[in-house]
């Protein structure tokens, strides 16, 4: 059973930096991808980043694109997600999630396994 452990959430002032990071255990397979979520208060959970195992393939939603990089070390066995110039809209919590397969990795559907959350707050 897939298990991730996110790491790295925090209060920062807007225009700062933070990076996250995911580690995943029991991973016996060397497809599919990792994707962060973010979910604020009141809102859906909504797709963030995402990259494939296999040869990195990264992916970003427009509203964080050239502001935050995922990244993986597979020898780690962990997920990487660089926030920098944050902003107050960028407050929520972040979710890893794990993917078997690399089709359609832009949809929440598409990810089995979830990690607990780590709470990332923008100051303004």
């Amino acid at each position: 059973q897939v298990r991730l452990v996110e790491s790295g959430g925090g209060l920062v002032q807007a225009g700062g930096s933070l990076r996250l990071s995911c580690v995943v255990s029991g991973r016996t397979f060397n497809t599919g991808a990792m994707g962060w979520f973010r979910q604020a208060p009141g809102k859906e959970r909504q797709f963030v980043a995402t990259i494939t195992w296999s040869d990195g393939i990264a992916y970003y939603a427009d509203s964080v694109a050239g502001r935050f990089t995922i990244s993986r070390d597979n020898a780690k066995n962990t997920v990487y997600l660089q926030m920098n110039s944050l902003k107050s809209e960028d407050t929520a919590v972040y979710y890893c999630a794990s993917a078997r397969s690399r089709s359609n990795v832009l949809i929440r559907g598409q990810y089995g396994a979830w990690g607990q959350g780590t709470q990332v707050t923008v100051s303004s």
